[in-house]
């Protein structure tokens, strides 16, 4: 009987669907050490159009991943639009030779937690590449977007 009552619960969390933010929520802070172990604040970019992207080395379909949003943050930096990449790897040599091989010279930081991280459970990462468009208030305004989706949303905010 308990096991049976266990599939069946089971089965009832597959069926009501993920959890997840909503859009137009607030975005949840973020506060994680970049490369030279300085805590770095997801609220300190108040103000810019943001892609939080969560990511990590080991992760085939984020590096492939790197180049597109490296090309939309180079176009689109100086219009005050920026990248906070969070890195869910456990080991910061692996991350921070990724970050070298992909050329990714917007803001990175680790949580070297993991699976386990708080902030990747805030956003209910259950899966990466995983990204969040942020506007300039601070508000979710795409989940997941890619491609011309995301650099139009990009151009929208930040006309705003």
């Amino acid at each position: 009987m308990k096991q049976l009552l266990i599939i069946l619960f089971l089965s009832v969390i597959s069926f009501t669907g993920k959890a997840q933010l909503a859009i137009g929520a607030n975005a949840p802070e973020i506060s994680l050490p970049n490369a030279k172990d300085s805590l770095i604040n997801l609220s300190s970019f108040r103000g810019k159009v943001v892609l939080v992207d969560f990511w990590a080395s080991w992760c085939g379909p984020c590096r492939a991943s790197n180049p597109e949003v490296v090309k939309l943050y180079k176009k689109y930096k100086a219009k005050g639009f920026d990248v906070f990449a969070v890195s869910l790897d456990t080991k910061k040599n692996a991350w921070l030779k990724a970050v070298k091989q992909d050329k990714l010279s917007y803001t990175q930081v680790i949580d070297k937690d993991g699976w386990e991280s708080k902030f990747a459970a805030r956003y209910y990462v259950d899966e990466i590449p995983n990204t969040f468009l942020i506007s300039k208030t601070g508000k979710i305004t795409a989940i997941n977007t890619d491609g011309r989706e995301l650099e139009d949303a990009v151009n929208i905010l930040l006309r705003e």
